[in-house]
């Protein structure tokens, strides 16, 4: 049975007034949030699924922007990102999330739908990048605390730790994902990525396809 999608953006956007008036908390608010929000993104999917096409497993994430790039008055957008596993294809739904605008999932939130189906997958490519914000960010904190070091003789050396420590989480702990290669056609979608790689939502989804590629390449 597939679900309304209408009744759904209802749902989500009932919330916001019940937070408003205290009679949800925040924490009970953001949860539901994110249920009722995959909740859509599942429901358009089931829409664009064929006869005898089944969803197998689902990984979610979301990615914030550098908060020292946006405005301090104001919450950053996030971009939303829901891969759905089926038998025949694996979807992805992108969508930006802004603060007190409830996710619609269609144009007015910039959400985006494409597919790619299993054979066309040829093999998961891992991926990493060292978090150059945070070196960045720490070098700064380092140069800072050396600079005007006789102005800061207490909480320079503070400034500057945190700095190292900035620089060292940046390089050792990089960002880590993994990207989903596909066979080239014309009108091919964008290369389609794995994120949030600890999450035993995504190791189920990379174990699937793993699982999938080893049995259409049998050696």
């Amino acid at each position: 049975m597939k679900t309304d999608i209408t009744e759904i953006r209802g749902k989500i956007a009932e919330l916001y007034p019940k937070r408003d008036r205290g009679d949800l908390r925040e924490k009970d608010f953001q949860a539901e949030l994110a249920n009722q929000t995959v909740s859509l993104y599942r429901a358009i999917i089931t829409k664009k699924m064929a006869e005898g096409e089944t969803i197998e497993c689902e990984h979610h994430t979301i990615w914030t922007h550098f908060r020292l790039m946006q405005s301090i008055l104001r919450e950053p957008a996030q971009q939303a990102i829901s891969l759905f596993l089926t038998n025949k294809r694996l979807f992805r739904v992108q969508a930006t999330i802004m603060p007190d605008q409830p996710p619609t999932a269609d144009s007015r939130d910039r959400t985006s739908m494409d597919a790619v189906s299993l054979d066309r997958i040829r093999k998961l490519n891992k991926k990493f990048q060292f978090r150059h914000g945070e070196v960045l960010l720490g070098g700064g904190f380092c140069a800072i605390a050396v600079v005007f070091y006789d102005l800061l003789q207490f909480t320079g050396p503070i400034l500057f730790i945190l700095g190292l420590l900035g620089v060292f989480h940046g390089l050792a702990l990089p960002t880590r994902w993994i990207e989903v290669e596909t066979e080239s056609r014309q009108g091919a979608t964008d290369p389609i990525f794995i994120y949030a790689l600890r999450k035993k939502s995504a190791k189920e989804l990379v174990g699937r396809l793993q699982e999938k590629l080893r049995h259409s390449c049998p050696t």
